[in-house]
């Protein structure tokens, strides 16, 4: 391998790792939410860490712009993918997420 190949390679694993961290960071919870996401843990639903960054704040507008990108990119396969979703428990999930928020007093000042 000549050096500019290798200079490359090292460039492209850069990318990758620093990328890694970035997903890990994105998925774990945050400091102030980690003692809330282990007392959930064991009764709250979701109970795995990818459903509960998915379901939080960051996570859903995440969802939901891939889901209109696929939507506006390739319709025919969005709508392939939503019939084999269980979309029954997913509104029903949602749902319950915007309801038992409307109970809770906002944090923003």
């Amino acid at each position: 391998m000549n050096p500019g190949e290798e200079a490359q390679r090292k460039a492209i694993l850069a990318r990758l790792a620093e990328s890694r961290t970035e997903i890990k960071r994105l998925l774990e919870p945050r400091a102030d939410e980690a003692g809330e996401a282990r007392a959930e843990n064991d009764t709250g639903f979701p109970r795995s860490r990818t459903m509960r960054a998915l379901m939080s704040g960051r996570g859903l507008g995440a969802v939901g712009a891939t889901a209109a990108g696929l939507i506006m990119a390739r319709p025919a396969l969005a709508w392939r993918l939503i019939r084999m979703l269980p979309t029954g428990a997913l509104l029903r999930m949602g749902l319950a997420r915007v309801l038992s928020g409307l109970g809770r007093p906002s944090s923003k000042p």
